[in-house]
């Protein structure tokens, strides 16, 4: 009995130390490195739906949180120049798809995605959005009618802000020319759709109140969709126009 013990025991051996033979030995740093390889080289991008769990704004301005479902879940940041862009408020319990790349960090072998956009799930997205904005000003008091003027009943000067190309601007101008053709009118021309609109819509207020006795500033703009109307909806653009001091 001792012997065949013993001779099994040897075998064991033999063929633990084969493998071992067979197969190259990683450092603990060097297979964190491969899998960092793997990752990072295989999904270079990845859109993930999931719910908000653990959130923290870091003082920062970074996010940090965990991504779940029912069955698992992953760790997330955003960086502050990539949240930033956010219109809705992010809070736990909130489902959101995300696009970003995963990240291994090799000295504790643990992996995040590092996410670039962020979207509520839904078709109810943008109006959200609007709608937590409109509360978070109307709190502040911003819609106050003893913040609104009177428009002057017989104004001389006026200024547009709007597309040069556009409906509204032809619009005005011939309800102008028929209805007060006395106004002098001074156009400021801007962007009123898409990225980049809402900061040149701010730039061509802050040039209409360096023009000299303006009576009234109308910044508008045709029709659309909630998504062609949106730089209306930038917070920084509706701060200025209740900053507007005319």
């Amino acid at each position: 009995m001792a012997d065949n013990s013993t001779i099994s025991l040897s075998n064991n051996l033999d063929i633990k130390s084969s493998v071992k033979d067979e197969a190259p030995v990683l450092t603990v740093e060097q297979l964190n490195s491969k899998i960092k390889q793997i990752l990072e080289g295989e999904i270079p991008s990845v859109w993930i739906k999931g719910e908000i769990s653990n959130f923290k704004a870091h003082s920062s301005g970074h996010f940090y949180f965990s991504l779940k479902d029912d069955k698992s879940q992953i760790s997330a940041v955003m960086f502050r120049g990539h949240n930033s862009r956010i219109r809705f408020k992010v809070h736990d319990g909130l489902e959101v798809i995300v696009k970003g790349r995963i990240s291994v960090y090799e000295p504790r072998g643990s992996y995040q995605i590092l996410c670039e956009t962020m979207e509520p799930v839904g078709a109810g997205a943008l109006q959200r959005a609007f709608e937590e904005l409109k509360n978070k000003l109307k709190a502040e008091g911003l819609f106050e009618s003893s913040r609104k003027r009177k428009i002057p009943s017989l104004p001389q000067k006026i200024v547009l802000i709007t597309s040069p190309t556009g409906a509204a601007v032809q619009d005005m101008r011939q309800i102008i020319t028929r209805r007060a053709p006395y106004l002098e009118v001074i156009l400021i021309p801007t962007l009123v759709q898409g990225e980049g609109a809402a900061p040149q819509i701010i730039e061509a207020m802050n040039k209409a109140w360096k023009i000299k006795d303006v009576d009234v500033i109308i910044v508008g703009r045709g029709g659309g969709s909630i998504e062609d109307l949106w730089a209306f909806n930038d917070e920084t653009l509706a701060r200025t126009i209740v900053s507007s001091p005319t």
